[in-house]
């Protein structure tokens, strides 16, 4: 080596701390997509859950409320009257009466007007199901690791990434493609000052240990969020055929036919031996 090449020197804590702060950065990216890549199913299949197997789920309610009620009218018995009472509170919930008769006056005066009846209420639309898929999650995850607020340190870089990742989001729930590609073309070559210390300075080391302890900290509340959506009611259904929502959805289906041929048969039963 000529003598006056120039020698780099490196910190071999500094650089083992910024080898450790690049993966546990790119784990924590990941983790983020992961997470909103579950939600995003958890709420499509909720929605998908709730419009082919809600009506079978209310004619369970009810047929619980009649075979309650014909115990109760069999035995009597103040307890059995009870659970009839209960059961039947399921199915038909006793109304906020203020509010009933709020809006029975201002139906009312709509009608006195024009001398016409009040219109009945009309239901809202269940959403369009969407599902984004793997080009979607391609893109949202480069956009993730390269915009997410959390990686700058600057309050004002942080302001203007949060922005952006709030579009991100947006796009990603809707599985726009071509919103997110436009996205990725809006942020290329985007740079942001990092707010960290130069390399070789005092104070370097020191802030690489910070922005370690920091990004372990958010992967372990990220990874505390994922198994809270996994563990939630919705989350366990979706986690038991996690690949095909659409053949669980036929399985519980079918599941609920049965669940509800048995009630009925109880029901026939009971109404029989009057």
């Amino acid at each position: 080596m000529a003598a006056d090449t120039p020698v780099r020197w490196t910190d071999p804590e500094e650089q083992q701390l910024e080898e450790q702060i690049a993966l546990t950065e790119a784990r924590w990216v990941d983790a983020e997509v992961e997470v909103e890549t579950l939600r995003v199913e958890l709420d499509n299949f909720a929605l998908v859950h709730h419009q082919r197997l809600g009506p079978m789920y209310v004619r369970l309610d009810e047929l619980d409320a009649l075979i309650a009620e014909a115990t109760a009218a069999q035995t009597g018995d103040p307890e059995d009257i009870r659970r009839a009472f209960e059961a039947r509170n399921v199915v038909e919930p006793m109304p906020d009466l203020e509010a009933f008769f709020a809006e029975a006056d201002a139906a009312a005066k709509d009608g006195g007007k024009d001398g016409a009846e009040p219109e009945p209420p009309v239901m809202p639309q269940a959403p369009e199901r969407i599902r984004p898929d793997k080009e979607a999650q391609r893109l949202y995850r480069e956009l993730a690791r390269r915009a997410h607020p959390d990686l700058a340190q600057d309050p004002a870089e942080q302001q203007l990434r949060g922005a952006f990742i709030a579009r991100v989001n947006e796009a990603y729930a809707r599985g726009d493609v071509l919103a997110l590609a436009a996205l990725a073309e809006e942020w290329a070559g985007e740079t942001g000052d990092s707010g960290a210390p130069a390399s070789g300075t005092p104070e370097r080391t020191a802030w690489l240990r910070q922005r370690l302890d920091w990004l372990e900290a958010r992967l372990r509340r990220i990874e505390a969020t994922r198994a809270e959506l996994a563990g939630s009611p919705m989350g366990e259904l979706l986690m038991l055929l996690p690949d095909d929502p659409d053949a669980l959805l036929e399985v519980l289906a079918e599941q609920l036919l049965e669940s509800v041929a048995a009630r009925q048969a109880e029901l026939d039963r009971l109404v029989g031996a009057f």
